[in-house]
């Protein structure tokens, strides 16, 4: 088995001004698909003090963030996040994420999704993992069932993204160790 050309890791301080030029890059191509984000965005003063909010959130146990980097120079091209923790009961989460235009389908983000699916199973002892998808963006789809996630069904009128509310794919993963 080969090595993947990618690993994922929790942001620092120090990724700020490569995570804005990242976003900043990418800015068209993310908003086909994801709610707006503010205007300043893609700053490194936003990006710093995002990272900043990571550590605090990943502390209290609301949202763990990642980055993606390419092995072979260190580089971030994306970022996968887990969100919307839920604990008591549910024991679950939403993954979103992120992959720099210029990397698609080479499969890095089906690879990151799936390291951060491990570490949300195994570390964080979550039962189920949701990922919603547009139906737009099939590519996106695709690297949810390649890891794994199973269609569940739509989500109408679900997000606003560009002022439309749009459906999404529901899709999700059920921890393998836990099924009945």
């Amino acid at each position: 088995m080969t090595e993947p050309p990618i690993d994922v890791r929790f942001p620092e301080e120090t990724d700020a001004a490569e995570l804005a030029a990242m976003y900043e890059r990418n800015k068209a191509f993310f908003e086909q698909f994801s709610p707006s984000n503010p205007e300043d965005y893609a700053t490194e003063a936003y990006q710093l003090q995002a990272i900043q909010k990571t550590k605090t959130d990943r502390e209290s146990d609301r949202r763990y963030s990642f980055v993606i980097c390419l092995k072979e120079n260190g580089r971030i091209i994306g970022s996968v996040d887990l969100a919307q923790v839920l604990r008591g009961a549910l024991q679950s989460c939403m993954i979103g994420y992120s992959l720099d235009q210029g990397h698609n389908g080479k499969g890095y983000m089906t690879e990151a999704v799936k390291q951060v699916v491990r570490y949300a199973f195994e570390e964080l002892k979550f039962h189920r993992i949701v990922g919603e998808v547009s139906p737009r963006n099939p590519g996106s789809i695709r690297v949810l069932e390649n890891a794994g996630f199973h269609k569940e069904g739509i989500a109408r009128s679900n997000v606003k993204i560009n002022g439309v509310w749009e459906d999404h794919q529901v899709l999700a993963l059920i921890n393998p160790s836990e099924e009945i």
